[in-house]
């Protein structure tokens, strides 16, 4: 069986306490067993009368969704995992009380470790502060930052020569893209918006995030964009207006986890850099439970080891052999690796 400190190797957790204890004039609420809570598990709370009040009934919710209650408590299926808050309606006489204590719902078990093996090596632009990288009908597509060399390229993956390249205004900071139906979604780092082009790199339009504090990775489905900020929330947007219509929080069966970078979409899940770790996170995109780590050390050994050379970032997904492709801000080679079972 894997042992959690493995996988603590690779990525370090938190979790934001807020405690487990909540209360009005009349009554207080407490989670049994403390504010972390497993979400397939039945929650016990408790509710006590500070006046001796007798209570006639109480209701919990999370988001306005009711809670039913199920043997050895509160149910929480169907309610999204990471930092939440139950409200406790409590109902006495002709009156009643609502308050919200918060919880953190986790996973019910660790993720999987893996490795990887090389299937081969390629050249890569050594000065491309790689941000997004994506294969879209087998053309390898690619998003670099820093402000005055940012850009947008396509590349012969084989040879490393850029096909075509635009560079963003010095104002922007590159960061991850994304490609559906034909459209090339890119984002900037702090400036607050996207970009959207056609497959000839003319722009299309731009758009401005909502909720999400920064621009970091994107990648999609076939039917929603999914879209990172330097949070423990992973966004998702509309493709047409790109509005972000949800989110989900990552986490694992100890803590919730930020720092979700450069993102990519593959089996059904979303695989996603670890910011400054060497390593590769595997998110069900339906609940935001972190199902596996990838670790990946020992690739930036096998670079052109130089003053500006920074972390693993890039990843690729190459549907025609199943594998995938990584590289780093400032590498001079690209990675095609399978991912392996350890």
């Amino acid at each position: 069986m894997l042992k959690w400190f493995n996988i603590n190797i690779l990525i370090c957790f938190f979790v934001a306490c807020n405690g487990e204890h909540a209360s009005s004039r009349r009554f207080s609420v407490a989670v049994e067993g403390g504010e972390k809570v497993v979400y397939n598990k039945p929650v016990r709370l408790k509710v006590t009368s500070k006046k001796d009040i007798p209570v006639d009934s109480v209701a919990y919710a999370v988001n306005g969704i009711s809670l039913p209650k199920e043997e050895g408590g509160i149910s929480l299926k169907g309610i999204p995992l990471g930092h939440q808050k139950i409200v406790a309606t409590v109902y006495y006489g002709d009156d009643s009380d609502s308050i919200s204590v918060p919880i953190t719902i986790l996973a019910d078990k660790a993720p999987e470790l893996y490795g990887y093996e090389i299937v081969k090596e390629y050249p890569h632009d050594g000065e491309a502060f790689t941000q997004g990288l994506e294969f879209y009908k087998d053309t390898l597509y690619e998003s670099t930052g820093r402000h005055g060399y940012s850009s947008l390229r396509k590349s012969n993956y084989t040879t490393g020569e850029v096909l075509k390249k635009i560079s963003l205004d010095q104002s922007l900071f590159g960061e991850g893209l994304t490609i559906m139906n034909d459209r090339i979604y890119q984002l900037t780092w702090r400036e607050g918006k996207g970009l959207v082009y056609d497959m000839n790199f003319e722009l299309i339009k731009e758009f401005n995030y909502g909720k999400s504090k920064e621009g970091w990775g994107l990648c999609n489905d076939g039917t929603r964009i999914f879209k990172s900020d330097g949070t423990s929330k992973i966004w998702i947007l509309d493709p047409e207006t790109l509005e972000e219509t949800g989110h989900i929080e990552t986490v694992t069966n100890t803590s919730v986890f930020s720092m979700a970078n450069e993102l990519e979409y593959a089996h059904d899940r979303i695989y996603a850099n670890t910011w400054q770790k060497e390593g590769v996170m595997i998110i069900n995109p339906d609940n935001g439970v972190i199902e596996g780590v990838v670790d990946l050390r020992g690739l930036k050994d096998k670079v052109t080891q130089k003053p500006d050379l920074d972390v693993l970032n890039g990843i690729a997904y190459f549907p025609k052999r199943d594998t995938f492709f990584v590289t780093g801000k400032n590498w001079d080679k690209i990675f095609e690796i399978k991912i392996t079972s350890k």
